[in-house]
């Protein structure tokens, strides 16, 4: 697994992620398969793991915490989440700060959290940000007082579905040391503003969202269906899904001979050195043996990058 430096944090992290949103409040998680995934992506190499509380109330955070135990010798990252106060997502620009992220609100989760992964967190990061928010004291004064008790390491923020300039002035003010983003070959919105404002502060970038929720793994079709309740039975409705098939289908056409769809799509965020990690969902020994194996591949190469900036796909919340 090949390491990059994981912005002002001062940890390295292996370049692919594991992410735990899957393991934690999907309707098809099992804890044991959980279990065997996390524990062949830390022998494969993988070093961060994102987590966040309403991944299952905690659970998420319990089963990383758990399994990283096993490994006392790996200097492994843990990431969570604090939740909105409202626990509402996408976050609203004319809510207050007060009544999202007041200072218990922030304290008595940091404190669920640290306790869930037995250990104080490496990575805290907010659920939620609205920009606006950016100058507010409360924030700022209550990651200060975090840190030094001791219970979080850095902090960072993981910003709403096609935002990514919705965190610019909250990294000026020093304090984030990291920004979570959806970026993937169709979401390359993050490269216009936000990744020149992260390389300026030297802010670490998080990948999320690599495979755009599973479209670029290549298996759904028209009469792809998910289950009621679902999450993705929601965001893949008639009229996305017949949008997202058919921008597959014409990444499909252009594909290397010997590559797969999901090696294109995490090479290519990994041929943006700006990145410092993605974290893919992998639920399964084999999902993991399979990504971490991109890791020793390398870029793409630059014609093949440019044909994929073509298909670039600006959508709006």
């Amino acid at each position: 697994m090949k390491m990059r430096g994981l912005g002002k944090t001062g940890f390295r992290v292996g370049e692919i992620g594991h992410g735990l949103w899957g393991m934690g409040s999907w309707s098809d998680a099992d804890d044991d398969a959980s279990r065997r995934s996390l524990r062949c992506s830390i022998k494969g190499g993988c070093t961060f793991f994102d987590s966040a509380y309403v991944y299952g109330n905690g659970h998420s955070d319990r089963l990383i915490g758990g399994i990283a135990s096993e490994f006392p010798d790996n200097q492994l990252v843990l990431a969570s989440k604090i939740p909105p106060a409202d626990f509402k997502w996408p976050s609203d620009p004319k809510k207050p700060l007060h009544a999202i992220f007041p200072r218990t609100h922030v304290v008595e989760y940091a404190n669920r959290i640290k306790a869930a992964f037995g250990r104080p967190i490496d990575l805290l990061q907010f659920h939620i940000w609205e920009d606006v928010w950016a100058k507010e004291a409360e924030w700022q004064d209550t990651i200060v007082e975090l840190k030094a008790a001791g219970s979080i390491k850095a902090f960072g923020l993981s910003l709403n579905r096609w935002q990514p300039e919705n965190a610019l002035a909250a990294i000026e003010t020093g304090l984030v040391e990291t920004v979570q983003v959806i970026y993937n070959v169709f979401d390359q919105a993050p490269e216009d503003h936000l990744f020149p404002a992260c390389r300026r502060a030297n802010v670490g970038v998080i990948a999320r969202v690599p495979l755009d929720e599973g479209s670029l793994g290549g298996k759904m079709t028209l009469e792809t269906r998910f289950p009621q309740g679902d999450w993705r039975a929601g965001y893949f409705n008639s009229d996305n899904l017949a949008k997202t098939v058919a921008r597959v289908e014409a990444l499909k056409a252009i594909l290397p001979e010997g590559m797969s769809l999901p090696e294109l799509a995490l090479r290519f965020i990994l041929s943006e050195p700006t990145v410092s990690t993605l974290i893919a969902g992998m639920r399964s020994p084999e999902h993991v043996a399979q990504n971490l194996a991109v890791s020793d591949k390398g870029a793409l190469p630059p014609d093949l990058m440019t044909e994929l900036r073509g298909h670039r796909w600006d959508r709006r919340p």
